[in-house]
């Protein structure tokens, strides 16, 4: 027997995409891989630490001499838009943001816009009305300036915002914003630990919307 369980009403949704609404973790690591083999970085340490984060921020912390990173992230994002390989939505996805009034969603990625499109269209994820991207804020996740952004777009308020992540970095950016957070498994190879709560994927996920337009969120387990 299924279970429903009802939140509270949102006005937003805002889905970060890689790991949450789509999955790009192989071509991603693919190209990630051969990048800290050429800079003689331990690769089983490294990869955990690139996800939900700009690749000029991730690229930056490594303080590697003489390595430009602007020009470093650049290169990886040419070669992640010509690698789509292996890119899927997360299960569900694309129904449940079918079923989304069509002003009331957004989507918050680290990806630079080329590249969130590209993988978006390989993943067969519309484009919405409001996109935050990379190149939208000076600093990345966790800084929560990139979901404010996305609910000042929106015309909505913080606190009526449920914000859809996978990866550390884009939790703590949804907590700092002042925004309730779900937490998609789907990616995840180990269970994953959180105050917030989490689905696998958007099947048995639903909404209805009140007179007032706010999104009532069920989910069946």
């Amino acid at each position: 027997m299924s279970v429903e369980r009802s939140s509270i009403a949102y006005r937003a949704f805002l889905f970060d995409m890689d790991g949450t609404l789509l999955n790009s973790v192989a071509a991603t690591e693919r190209i990630w891989t051969r990048w800290a083999i050429r800079h003689g970085l331990d690769v089983a340490k490294f990869l955990p630490t690139i996800h939900g984060v700009r690749a000029v921020d991730t690229v930056a912390r490594q303080n590697l001499p003489g390595v430009d990173a602007q020009a470093e992230a650049a290169q990886l994002t040419v070669e992640e838009i010509e690698d789509v390989e292996g890119v899927v939505e997360v299960p569900g996805a694309l129904a449940f943001l079918r079923s989304l009034p069509p002003t009331q969603w957004a989507i918050v990625t680290s990806a630079p816009m080329a590249l969130a499109l590209r993988r978006m269209e390989a993943a067969g994820i519309p484009r919405p009305e409001v996109m935050v991207t990379a190149e939208d804020v000076s600093a990345g996740k966790p800084n929560p300036a990139c979901y404010l952004v996305a609910a000042q777009r929106l015309q909505v308020a913080p606190q009526e915002c449920l914000v859809f992540e996978d990866a550390e970095a884009g939790i703590k950016a949804g907590e700092a914003a002042g925004m309730d957070v779900m937490v998609v498994t789907a990616t995840h190879t180990h269970p994953v630990v959180t105050v917030h709560g989490q689905i696998e994927d958007y099947r048995g996920l639903s909404i209805a919307v009140d007179d007032n337009g706010l999104m009532h969120l069920s989910i069946q387990h």
